[in-house]
């Protein structure tokens, strides 16, 4: 940890996840608390989360259940266990209109009560091919503030991650931290959960993501499918160049969270561009582009789908896809020039 970070945490020392975020609350103009509950309601949610995750292989939930999601995809049981601990926290204070998860075909309502100003849209865990392994997992969110006060609907989901109230992920790891930003102005603000005492302290405030990383994460083994501007990017950051400090390590995890978490926090470039076998991409834009597009740029970094801003994509479906490349800014620029055909090498 770096001076600036050990000093911060001095300062903070003891800050719990609600204390912050009910501070949050207090220095906002005409403040409701309808915000601050649902944030504090997705907290409770991890802490059962990560209790899930602790005793998976004691308590028989390890493996699939022989379902199949709207994605395609084969269902673990710890996903199905997540989905249905978030849902069921989020409808209990009846702040939270209606959920879109990746794990479910359509939007769920949550309340009858129409004034319920807020929608949550989350992947309860990201990294399922991962889970029997032991390796890093995680949870990602976003909230969406409503208009109005009319039944929710499909549209409510269907905006651009600009206009995100909030977002932020979970990490099971080595520890379980919980990383939060309402919005640029607020920063990004990371929190480690002491099981102890059973809650989030601020253990990284005010995260900023490099201007310029060392590594490169991308899943090589879809090298054969690339276009030729991934191909000649990914050539040049492995070849030796020390004026520019190349070549850059390779780091791939294979779990969103994971790969995201260490470049938010030492920089350097995600990317996992459209290919062959997904021409749109493969990652999902309301459960996770769209959250981490908006912690980066809170953060410093930038995140575009390798050309266009992820946060200006305006979604058609739920369960759109897209390219995603996110980092440091520098790095995020390179690629996106190497896309444009403006470098070659």
């Amino acid at each position: 940890m770096s001076d600036h970070a050990s000093g911060a945490q001095a300062v903070r020392a003891g800050m719990t996840l609600e204390t912050f975020i009910m501070e949050g609350m207090f220095g906002t103009p005409a403040a409701t608390g309808t915000f601050t509950s649902l944030l504090n309601q997705i907290s409770f949610a991890a802490k059962l989360v990560t209790s899930q995750v602790r005793r998976a292989g004691l308590a028989n939930v390890l493996g699939y259940t022989g379902e199949v999601n709207v994605q395609g995809e084969q269902v673990m049981k710890l996903d199905e266990l997540a989905n249905e601990t978030l849902i069921t926290t989020l409808g209990r204070r009846g702040h939270c209109a209606a959920v879109a998860s990746e794990e479910l075909d359509e939007i769920q309502h949550m309340t009858n009560d129409r004034r319920a100003r807020y929608v949550v849209m989350f992947d309860p865990l990201d990294g399922s091919s991962n889970i029997d392994v032991n390796i890093s997992i995680g949870t990602i969110f976003g909230v969406m503030r409503r208009e109005g006060e009319g039944a929710v609907s499909e549209a409510d989901f269907l905006k651009p991650g600009r206009e995100l109230a909030a977002a932020g992920y979970v990490i099971y790891g080595s520890s379980t931290m919980l990383v939060l930003s309402t919005g640029r102005e607020r920063g990004v603000h990371g929190f480690t959960y002491d099981p102890t005492v059973g809650e989030f302290f601020l253990s990284h405030e005010n995260i900023r993501t490099p201007e310029r990383g060392s590594t490169f994460s991308i899943n090589e083994g879809n090298a054969c499918r690339w276009g030729e501007p991934v191909k000649r990017w990914a050539e040049w950051i492995k070849a030796e160049d020390k004026a520019t400090s190349r070549p850059y390590g390779a780091r791939y995890v294979g779990t969103l969270v994971a790969d995201a978490h260490r470049t938010l926090l030492k920089g350097g470039i995600f990317a996992y561009p459209a290919d062959k076998k997904s021409p749109d991409g493969k990652l999902r834009l309301l459960y996770e582009a769209n959250p981490f597009a908006f912690l980066f740029e809170a953060a410093g970094g930038m995140a575009t789908n390798g050309s266009d801003r992820i946060l200006d994509i305006e979604p058609k479906k739920l369960h759109q896809r897209t390219a995603l490349v996110l980092g440091s800014r520098e790095d995020v620029t390179t690629f996106g020039a190497f896309m444009r055909g403006e470098r070659t090498a």
